[in-house]
C-alpha cells in the first residue's frame, strides 16, 4: 500500500489554498491542501505497525511545535507547471523532514526538499504563464502554527486518507 506523510495547515491557510485550487489543482479532491514531509512509499501494514509508526511517535515526541510564513507563490518551472505557496524555510520544517528521512525512515530523496502548498498543477503552458503572472504579483502574509503531522495512505480512487495522527512535543 502506499503511504506519505503530510502537514495539513490551518483552515484559514486550506481555504485561502483552496480558493486557487479548486480551478487549478486536478488533485482538488484527492487530498486537502497539505504540506509533503515524506513523498509516497510503499509499505505493508505489518511494516507500518512494527516499525513506522513507533519510529513516528518518536520523532514527534523529540519535535517541537513551529510556526512557519507565507508570503508568495513560486514554481517548479520549467520542470512542472506547478504553482504553489511557498513555506518560508525554516530550521524546524527541514529538521523534521530530515528525521522523517532517516534511520527505519531511511531512503533516498527524489528530489530537494522543497516547503510548498500546492495551488495549481498540470497546467498548459499557456495557463501556467497566464495564472503564474497574475499570482506571482499577489502578496501573502500568512502565519501559521505546526504541532502535528499525518501518517497517510492512498485509497484505490487515488484519494489519501489520514492513518494516524502524531502530535509534536507529545510523549
Amino acid at each position: 500500500m502506499k503511504y506519505g506523510i503530510a502537514i495539513f495547515p490551518s483552515k484559514k491557510v486550506q481555504d485561502e489554498a483552496n480558493s486557487y485550487r479548486k480551478r487549478y489543482d486536478p488533485h482538488y479532491a484527492l487530498i486537502p491542501p497539505h504540506i509533503t514531509l515524506k513523498e509516497a512509499f510503499e509499505a505493508d501494514e505489518s511494516e507500518i505497525e512494527s516499525t513506522i509508526i513507533p519510529e513516528l511517535k518518536e520523532i514527534a515526541k523529540n519535535t517541537q511545535p513551529f510556526s512557519y510564513g507565507i508570503y508568495k507563490v513560486s514554481s517548479f518551472s520549467p520542470v512542472t507547471n506547478t504553482i504553489y505557496l511557498k513555506i518560508e524555510p525554516s530550521e524546524e520544517i527541514f529538521g523534521l523532514n530530515e528525521k522523517l528521512h532517516s534511520g527505519p525512515l531511511h531512503e533516498e530523496k527524489d528530489y530537494a526538499f522543497v516547503p510548498h502548498i500546492t495551488i495549481a498543477q498540470k497546467l498548459t503552458d499557456a495557463e501556467f504563464s497566464d495564472v503564474y503572472g497574475s499570482l506571482n504579483m499577489t502578496k501573502f502574509d500568512i502565519q501559521d502554527e505546526v504541532d502535528r503531522f499525518q501518517l497517510l495512505y492512498q485509497l484505490e480512487n487515488g484519494a489519501w486518507s489520514v492513518y494516524e495522527t502524531f502530535r509534536l512535543g507529545k510523549g
